[in-house]
């Protein structure tokens, strides 16, 4: 549950492992970060950053709580909620079940059939609440807003991990925007960012969860540097040249999912995040060959759901794509 696509990386190996935006962060945020240093002997002031993200999603400030990553504010609902029946929707990102068990709570996993469309009716009726990734890791599985918000009902809070939503141009699925009574979502900016080793992020959910949830957050768990990215990130220039990042990911991961089809792979269709589910036989044995030709990549097996014959694949450029594809040519595939 805790493998994580950093421990695929290695000194002298091409990253296809980490789904991190390459030749991050630019250099006006890398700028900005380091002159927050400046600040460092007073005690982070969230408050700015945090008007900005309300801003950014049309939500009120007191929606709004601002984490260490998203991986923290998985901890902070595994904390502060009481489920009698979690469910996790898989495959997905395993740190949410990962918090929740190390809370004491028990989890029922919903694993997804073909294709890994969402079908609400397989979440059980009685679960008080779900998570569920969008667009997901690792399938790289869009699901239609409609169908995340018809999980919703009273007595249940439904998480929504999008993590990877700004990969998608416009962002048409998000909740972020409408948040339905019961709905929390999660957002990182690690991403797009990459902001990995900053650990920047935010919760959206009803001022009532925010306050518990912020009760149950240590002081100061965020930052100055992290709170300088957060607002800076979502200035609208920022947005913009998000945006565009999105549309070129876009067309370069269709490319790259159709050479893959191409040689008969299964790729899980209509990916829509900044990496590719890739299905083949022998996944494990083809990941340490190319490991052997200097090419890092994602197992599968790790995420309930998937398999040995499964591998998660990040989308870089034209130029390092195309390598890849030469490697896995010279494995006869």
């Amino acid at each position: 549950m805790r493998h994580h696509g950093d421990a695929e990386v290695a000194s002298g190996l091409v990253d296809f492992a980490v789904n991190v935006r390459p030749g991050t962060p630019p250099e006006w945020l890398a700028e900005r970060l380091r002159a927050s240093v400046a600040d460092l002997a007073a005690y982070p002031d969230p408050g700015p950053a945090r008007s900005a993200v309300a801003r950014r999603h049309g939500r009120a400030v007191e929606e709004v709580l601002l984490t260490s990553g998203a991986a923290e504010a998985f901890v902070l609902l595994a904390r502060a909620l009481r489920p009698r029946r979690a469910a996790i929707v898989h495959p997905q990102f395993t740190e949410p079940e990962a918090a929740l068990r190390a809370a004491g709570h028990a989890v029922h996993r919903v694993i997804l059939g073909k294709d890994f469309t969402l079908d609400p009716d397989a979440v059980p009726r009685g679960a008080d609440l779900v998570v569920v990734g969008n667009p997901t890791n690792p399938t790289s599985v869009l699901h239609p807003a409609e169908t995340i918000a018809a999980l919703a009902r009273p007595g249940r809070t439904v998480v929504v991990d999008e993590a990877f939503m700004d990969c998608v141009p416009g962002e048409p699925e998000t909740l972020a925007a409408t948040l339905p009574p019961g709905v929390v979502v999660i957002r990182s900016l690690t991403k797009t960012w990459g902001l990995a080793g900053l650990r920047a992020g935010y919760v959206l959910a009803e001022p009532a969860l925010i306050e518990r949830l912020a009760e149950a957050q240590p002081l100061w768990a965020v930052s100055t540097p992290a709170l300088v990215a957060i607002q800076a990130c979502c200035e609208p220039s920022a947005l913009a040249e998000a945006e565009r990042w999105a549309a070129d990911l876009a067309a370069e991961r269709d490319r790259l999912a159709g050479e893959l089809s191409a040689r008969g792979l299964y790729v899980v269709p209509q990916a829509r995040a900044s990496f590719l589910c890739l299905n083949m036989p022998d996944a494990l044995g083809v990941r340490a060959l190319l490991r052997e030709r200097g090419y890092a990549v994602r197992r599968g097996d790790t995420f309930p759901g998937l398999g040995p014959d499964w591998l998660r694949v990040a989308v870089r450029d034209r130029a390092t794509n195309d390598a890849l594809l030469g490697a896995l040519g010279e494995l006869g595939i």
